[in-house]
Formats: structure tokens, sequence, C-alpha cells
């Protein structure tokens, strides 16, 4: 298993799938983990940190020197599995170098994040270039929802469908739980007293974060909302939320942002004391905080794109935001003011009516214990290893 994240540098929904999948297949198999970062005290682990030798290179190059590292010591293996273009390069070389099977999971796609060009300068060239020459030779891909597989196909038509299967994200059922502590989230600044909409997530423009802090200006004044968010793109983007917060704190109350990185625990904590969980991402091939969300108890509110409508089920386990999105890779709304005026409105809906919010989250629980359990995503993933090796 190669990854760019592993514990303990794990920032995003992939890193939380690696760990997670790697623990219930080490329940049948033996996995070998390669991972970016400092070496890690775990059984049959390895960290790989970047190239002293590259020390200063641009962050594509840097990535590509790990990667040459980590093929090399995949000699032995019955199959590797990648995970995101940072890792999809050392698949590939290991592939060819070993003539072992090279599965990749698809947790997202380059050519639909083009604003990953503010961040990666010529580096987005390197890595889009690598996730295409890995997908197109890749022996197996899976998309983690049906959405994502359609997004594959059509962003890389040279792939065989036959190749391309939907193995969904999980969920920890007995990590992620309602867990009130009021006191907690009262230290945090959140009045578990009041209505609270929250958002998890990092600060990055598929995540769609201006667009519900615009909303948030036409909700309720008596409804609170809690920001988890940090570890932005790009300075501008952070430079773009943080005077949208500020403008928020001057006009309500109950604007709350937490930017470090909580606690499983006391993520759950606030997670409980909120009324509903808001997604507002504009690309999102599954979203695994929505599962944590409804794992808690919250109904969702999420855009009606990517993988969202596979995991919220309209009016039953939260609500669904509609959407029409330009088609040049960037997911823009055509109409943002529309947009940001629907989730105003859904958002208020749902939060008004704390009964049925109440309901709406029962349900998720109960769709996140049926059709997401880690058990069952390792069996199919299981079943791609067997179907190659």
């Amino acid at each position: 298993m190669i990854s760019k994240e592993y514990p303990p540098n794990v920032y995003g929904g992939a890193g939380v799938h690696v760990t997670e999948l790697v623990k219930a297949l080490r329940e049948s198999i033996e996995v070998q983990v390669r991972a970016f970062g400092q070496p890690v005290d775990e059984a049959d682990t390895t960290g790989y940190p970047d190239l002293a030798e590259l020390d200063g290179a641009n962050g594509a190059l840097k990535t590509l020197g790990v990667d040459v590292r980590i093929a090399q010591d995949v000699a032995g293996a019955d199959v590797v599995h990648s995970h995101t273009w940072y890792a999809n390069a050392a698949g590939q070389l290991a592939q060819m170098l070993h003539d072992v099977p090279h599965v990749l999971t698809a947790h997202s796609l380059e050519p639909l994040r083009p604003w990953k060009a503010e961040q990666l300068g010529g580096g987005y060239r390197v890595s889009s270039w690598i996730e295409r020459q890995a997908y197109e030779t890749a022996d197996h891909v899976i998309a983690v929802s049906d959405g994502m597989r359609r997004d594959i196909l059509r962003a890389y038509p040279q792939i065989d469908e036959q190749k391309v299967s939907v193995v969904y994200n999980g969920i920890d059922l007995s990590s992620w739980r309602r867990l009130d502590e009021p006191e907690l989230v009262r230290s945090l600044g959140i009045d578990p007293d009041r209505p609270a909409v929250v958002f998890v997530g990092r600060i990055t423009r598929q995540k769609g974060l201006p667009y519900l802090l615009r909303a948030a200006a036409l909700l309720p004044p008596e409804v609170q909302l809690i920001l988890c968010a940090g570890a932005p793109d790009t300075p501008e983007i952070m430079e773009e939320v943080t005077g949208l917060v500020r403008e928020l704190q001057e006009s309500r109350t109950g604007v709350v942002w937490i930017e470090r990185i909580l606690p499983r625990d006391e993520l759950c904590a606030v997670l409980s004391a909120s009324t509903v969980f808001v997604c507002p991402s504009i690309y999102e091939p599954l979203g695994i905080v929505n599962l944590e969300a409804m794992a808690c108890g919250l109904p969702v509110v999420g855009t009606a794109t990517g993988g969202i409508p596979e995991v919220v089920a309209d009016g039953l386990t939260g609500r669904l935001v509609p959407i029409e999105q330009a088609t040049d890779g960037t997911g823009t709304p055509l109409d943002p003011e529309k947009f940001v005026n629907d989730l105003a409105a859904i958002l208020t809906q749902t939060v008004a009516d704390a009964g049925m919010a109440s309901l709406m989250g029962q349900a998720g629980r109960m769709r996140a214990e049926q059709d997401f359990s880690w058990a069952s995503i390792a069996e199919r993933t299981l079943g791609v290893y067997r179907s190659l090796a």
C-alpha cells in the first residue's frame, strides 16, 4: 500500500481512507505500508522523507524522488495499491520494475482541480502527467463512487471501462459516534443550546467554503456557524476566507472558527453539539466528512455533485442543494448567487425543524452502519486483488 498520507501525517480524506483500509485488510492478509514522511513506529510500515538532494526543488519533483525510492522497495509484493497522484508514480514504476499488478484508488482527479495550478505552478503539469500515465496503465482502477467512475472515464477515455470498479469510502463506526460533551464545546466557543451549522474541511477551492460563508450571512440570527477549517491550499484563498469570516463576525454572533486539527473525540463532540452538517463542495468524489457526520447522528446538507448524492439520501438522511456547474473542470457554479441563496434556504429549512433534523440524523447513522463499514469495503478490495494476483 503506497500513500502520500499515513498516520501521523494525515490531513485529508485519502489519508483516512488508507489508514482504515489497511487496518481492515490486515485482518486477513499481509499489508506492507510505504508512505511519505518520517519513519513511524508501526510494524510492516516504512516512512520515506523527501530526498535531501531535492531540497528546494518543485514539490512535484520532490514527490517523484520519494516515488523512485518506494518503487525500488516494493519487490516481493503480490499486488501494489497506490492512492492519489503522489503515490501513483511509485505504483506504476513498481508495476514495470517488478512485474506486479498495480491497483490505484481514485480519490480525486487532477483535470477536475485546475485551481491546483495556483498551488503547484508548473508542478501541476507534472502531477497531471503522472496521473494520466498511471491511470492508463494500471491493471485496475477503484473509484470511490459512481460519480467518480464517470469522471474517470470522461477524463481518461483511453481506459477500458471494465477495469474501473466502484468501492466506496468507509467509516469507523466505533470511533465516530455521538458524544455529548457540553463543557468541552463551550471551551471551544460553541453554545450547545443554540442551533448550529457545522463545516469540517480543508480550505481549498473544491470545498466551496467561500460560498458557505456568503450563505451564512442569510441564516437566521440565532443560528451559529462552526468552521473546523484549516490547511489552506494557497495564501490567496486563506485571505479570501479570512476576510469573509471577519465580515460575518462583525454582523452576527456565533461565528466560531477552529483552525487547529481537532482530535477525533473533540470533533465528535463538536458534531454532536450541532444541528446540521454542511458540505458545500463544488467537487467531491464521495466525502468521508459526510460519513463522519452521519455516524455522529447529524443530517447532511450537501451539494448535489460528484459522489455526494450517493451518500446523502435527499429528504431521508439530509438535503441536496441543486447546482449547475461549468464543464471546464473547475466545477464553478454557473449562477453563484442562486447556489448561495439555495444553500442558505435549505440550511434554514433544515435547522429550523430540530425534530426532523434529529430523525434524518438517526437515519444517517443507520445508513452508515448498513452501507459503509470498513469490513465490507476491505472485502470488496480483496476481491479486486484476487482477480489480479
